[in-house]
């Protein structure tokens, strides 16, 4: 009777659990993940609104921007600035979590085990197989219990070391790579700046010019259809005219193109109206800050490139003695504390300690082939150093010669707008004289515009390549810290202050061993 009663009970269990196994399937299975599409629309939306917060919370523009307010203002607000500025603070954090791994991990649990009746037993004998104890339980039916367990591994402690050091060199990789978005920022703007200088300069004047070409075009064809001129001198004039009008077309494209970017440098929209401060034309251009030789070796100590290389290879040097590590036996160590609420148990807290060595042998056989992998990328990354050091080293003597080129093409910009400008004041006077036409009067009124134009343009491009000069040496060396926090015009005096009275000077050269 009694078994008969145990097989109906142990039947009920078994159609109770069935039943929960089915419907806890069903309420998961509910609970499927179903993806939606992102609405682009609204995300088109919100992107255009973040961006809008971002330029309202910039510190306004209250009058001309000068060439430092530009660079601070792109150092500040620049978007690609702020994108190497967050990434190298993700690294430092990234490893100060991996420093955590040196240290012992400390675990605390605490658990609850309840069920509806006893966990009774009962025991057989092995000789007879006749029950030796009646059923018998030594637990409660509702438990506590709680842990707190330290534990160490020498070699985890290895591997979060090495892998510190890593994350150490991949911060300061991240450093670098600010540095070369900085250098190029700042040239973008002395480039984009002065040819924005250019544009407002000579505005007035290519539209002055622009008329007057279209008003002789007109003239010109009243000329060729009235027969009042040889047909031939006409078409020669119309066809100069053109090429005049071309050539103002072309730079009105090019220059008015510049504003757009030096907004864009300074994170302002690209219909942003500002002015700038317009420097009176000088004689003194900038000077080569060094011999090529001295350029070089400055190129070799500061381009973000090669310093970068050179961590990588540290970090491989770290690679290969992670995986010597690795291949070595794991030594582990556990000191817990444990209480339990069971009142069976003769002690209900404890202390207990354990060592472990486990060594995984797979790691011996695996340690020989990754050491030669990663000795065939230490190859890769120095031959890539190589590289780069020989096109950083041409890159100097290009951007030197560049520099030195266009300097002796401004000073014969300037002398042939000296000339035509002497020729202008002979055309004018001639002109009331009744000794010159009228038109060569409007000749020689488009050509001086237009080498004043060029003068202009000339300039910006020797600017340019001063910018690309201390580019390619990827000079900063700022003595300052330039602080999201500082106001525009603090971070332009010190830029004036820099490039002005400091940059003119550089670094000292490591000398080359004999």
């Amino acid at each position: 009777m009694i078994n008969k009663i145990i097989k109906f009970r142990n039947k009920r269990y078994k159609k109770e659990t069935v039943l929960s196994l089915v419907a806890m399937v069903l309420i998961v299975s509910g609970c499927s993940v179903q993806t939606q599409p992102i609405d682009f629309e609204a995300n088109s939306v919100a992107s255009y609104q973040r961006i809008d917060t971002i330029i309202k919370d910039e510190e306004p523009i209250t009058g001309p921007i000068s060439l430092y307010e530009a660079m601070a203002r792109a150092l500040k607000y620049n978007l690609d600035e702020k994108i190497e500025l967050l990434d190298e603070e993700f690294r430092r954090k990234q490893t100060a979590v991996t420093q955590l791994g040196m240290i012992p991990s400390i675990t605390a649990s605490f658990g609850v085990d309840s069920r509806n009746n006893e966990s009774g037993s009962s025991s057989r004998s092995i000789l007879s197989g006749q029950e030796s104890l009646e059923p018998s339980s030594s637990s409660e039916k509702t438990v506590y219990s709680g842990d707190l367990i330290a534990s160490w591994d020498i070699l985890d402690f290895g591997l979060s070391y090495v892998q510190s050091k890593q994350n150490s060199d991949e911060r300061l990789i991240a450093a670098e790579r600010r540095r070369k978005v900085i250098n190029r920022i700042l040239e973008d703007v002395r480039t984009a700046y002065w040819r924005a200088v250019s544009a407002d300069r000579t505005h007035k004047k290519l539209v002055k010019l622009e008329a007057l070409t279209q008003k002789a075009l007109l003239q010109a064809e009243t000329l060729e259809k009235r027969r009042l001129a040889p047909p031939l001198k006409v078409l020669n004039y119309q066809r100069d005219l053109l090429q005049i009008q071309s050539t103002v077309q072309r730079m009105q494209r090019e220059l008015l193109l510049a504003k757009k970017q030096l907004a864009a440098l300074m994170n302002l929209k690209p219909n942003s109206y500002f002015k700038l401060v317009l420097p009176d034309r000088t004689d003194v251009v900038p000077e080569l800050p060094g011999s090529a030789q001295q350029m070089v070796m400055i190129a070799l100590q500061f381009r973000s490139e090669l310093r970068e290389s050179a961590y990588r290879e540290r970090i491989n040097i770290d690679a290969l003695q992670e995986q010597f590590i690795s291949s070595l036996p794991g030594f582990r160590t556990v000191l817990g504390i444990n209480y339990n609420s069971n009142e069976f148990l003769y002690n209900e807290d404890w202390i207990n300690i354990s060592s472990r060595i486990s060594w995984d042998l797979t790691n011996l056989f695996r340690y020989p082939l990754q050491r030669k992998a990663l000795k065939a990328e230490a190859k890769v990354i120095q031959a890539r150093a190589d590289a780069l050091t020989m096109a950083i080293m041409t890159q100097v003597h290009v951007a030197r010669a560049r520099f030195i080129r266009f300097s002796q093409e401004l000073n014969t910009i300037r002398m042939y707008n000296d000339v035509q400008g002497r020729i202008l004041t002979l055309t004018q006077n001639g002109f009331k004289a009744k000794a010159i036409s009228q038109r060569d009067l409007v000749k020689e009124e488009m050509n001086s515009i237009l080498s004043e134009v060029r003068y202009d343009t000339a300039y910006a491009d020797l600017q340019n390549a001063y910018a690309n000069l201390y580019a390619s040496m990827g000079v900063d060396n700022f003595d300052f810290n330039i602080s999201p926090e500082a106001p525009v015009a603090e971070i332009a005096e010190k830029l004036r202050n820099h490039w002005e009275e400091q940059a003119v000077a550089l670094p000292a050269v490591p000398e080359i061993p004999k």
